[in-house]
Formats: C-alpha cells, structure tokens, sequence
C-alpha cells in the first residue's frame, strides 16, 4: 500500500544531509515537515535500524547522518520504508469461472513486479545528495 513514510524518510535525510555534522532534534524535523514529531521518531527509529543515522540524548541531542549522502541512494530509502509496492487486490477471492476473475490476481501480482522494477531502477540512479541539491 501507498504511505506517506518514503516521502517522510525523504525529508529527514534532505534535512539531516543540509547539516551533516549537526544533531538535528526531531522538533525541528518535524516542524519542516508540519507533522507530530512522534511521527519522525518513528521514522527515525528505523534508518536506525538500518544504520544509516545516529542519535544522542539531552540537551544537545538530535540525529546525524552516519553515512556521506552521496553513498545513500532513493532505492536504499524506498527499501528501508516499502521493499515493494503493492496498490491491492480483491477482498474477495473473485470467481474461477470468471475469465478475468481466474487470472486477474496473477496479472495484478506481474504488474506490481515490473512497477517494482522500474521503481528500483529509476530509484537506484540517484544518490541523496544528488536529489538534495537544489534545496
């Protein structure tokens, strides 16, 4: 399903990459964004995760790039938020009988392939850094 999470994970990276030696405190991001800074954390727990940030505590706190935005591509992001992009099928199971309800799962399953795909490679072309650049 669509969500707003790549887009979020987008601009907490486009922020921290604008100021990579500089803690920058989830108000903050969360105030470029207009969201609930809950919504960042959230965010910013999983490139965690995925070791692509670091943060500290306190008064000073905040969270940095751990890795140069020219290493970190729009397929990395897309990645660590999605892996795949699926825009549904059915509730219902449609009916065998059908010529197109027999087959439309297993058509809808090959589109949704080749949209990742062409996602993954557009994606892959370009770096953070390259996206941030006119900002």
């Amino acid at each position: 399903m669509i969500s707003g999470k790549f887009a979020i994970t987008v601009h907490i990276l486009s922020l921290l990459s604008k100021h990579p030696e500089d803690f920058l405190s989830s108000e903050y991001l969360a105030g470029s964004m207009n969201i609930n800074p809950v919504l960042v954390r959230k965010e910013i727990a999983n490139l965690k995760k995925h070791s692509i940030v670091e943060s500290r505590e306190g008064k000073y706190g905040g969270t940095r790039l751990l890795k140069p935005a020219k290493e970190i591509t729009l397929k990395d992001i897309f990645c660590m938020t999605f892996e795949t992009v699926h825009l549904g099928y059915a509730k219902n199971d449609p009916n065998p009988a059908c010529p197109v309800g027999k087959n439309i799962n297993q058509n809808l399953e090959t589109l949704y392939t080749d949209i990742n795909k062409n996602i993954s490679g557009q994606l892959e072309k370009i770096s953070l850094l390259e996206f941030t650049k006119d900002f």
